[in-house]
Parts: structure tokens; sequence; C-alpha cells
């Protein structure tokens, strides 16, 4: 067991828990502009489809075909907005930065283990770690 290698395999590990926050953070930003977007152009859209249903009233034909048409634009533009925002985040950078934080995850249980079996020992048998001291002045 190390000492070194131990701070080596925790600093890894940091890092790549910064990286994995900050790819999935960036991603939720994306989605959540996405989606605020697309909710601001379905509240265009209901206030098209509720301009429409004034303009049933007042008039027949044309402007409400027009607005009716507009609104209608309006969701499908905000339904493509919301499937877009829905994917999930970009696989390379997130597959690659879990691969290494799971490779330091079991580098630390190896080094773990390493420890416990030698505090273990030392427990067991005390006088093996202090019985070379005192053999050999």
């Amino acid at each position: 067991m190390n000492t070194e290698n131990v701070f080596k395999h925790l600093r890894v590990l940091w890092r790549t828990d910064r990286i994995i926050a900050d790819i999935r953070m960036r991603h939720l930003l994306v989605g959540l502009g996405l989606r605020a977007f697309a909710a601001l152009i379905a509240a265009f859209g209901l206030l098209m489809l509720e301009l429409s249903a004034y303009f049933a009233l007042v008039q027949i034909w044309s402007a409400i075909s027009a607005a009716a048409i507009l609104g209608a634009l309006n969701f499908v533009i905000a339904a493509l907005l919301f499937v877009i925002a829905a994917r999930p985040p970009a696989g390379r950078e997130l597959e690659l930065a879990t691969e290494i934080h799971s490779a330091s995850v079991d580098a630390l249980q190896i080094e773990a283990r390493a420890l416990q079996s030698h505090v273990s020992g030392m427990i067991h048998h005390p006088l093996n770690g202090v019985l070379p001291l005192l053999i050999i002045p």
C-alpha cells in the first residue's frame, strides 16, 4: 500500500467527478433553455388559438384560419424543441469520464483492501512488525 497511490487515485476520482458534473450541468442547462423556449412558443401558440377563437366570434373565415394555422405551427415547434431537449447527453465525453471514474474507484478499493490486510496482520500478530526492529539493532 502506498499513500501516494491513494492520493493519486483520490485526485483522479475528484477530477472525474467534476468533469461528469460539468457535462451533466451543461446538458441540464441546454435542456432547460430549450424547454423554456418551447414553453414560450407554446404560450404564443395558446395565445394564437385564443385569438383565433376571438376572430371566430367576430368574423367568419380569413383571420380565423391564419391564427389557427399559426397556433398549430407554434405547438409543433414547441413539441420538436421538447424532443430535442430530452436527448441524452453527449456519449463520448461522459462515457470516458465514467470509465476513468470507475477505474479510480476500483484502484481505491484495491488500496483499501491492502490497507485492511496490513492492519489486520498487525492486529493478529503485533510482534511481526516490531520483531525485526528488536532483532537488528
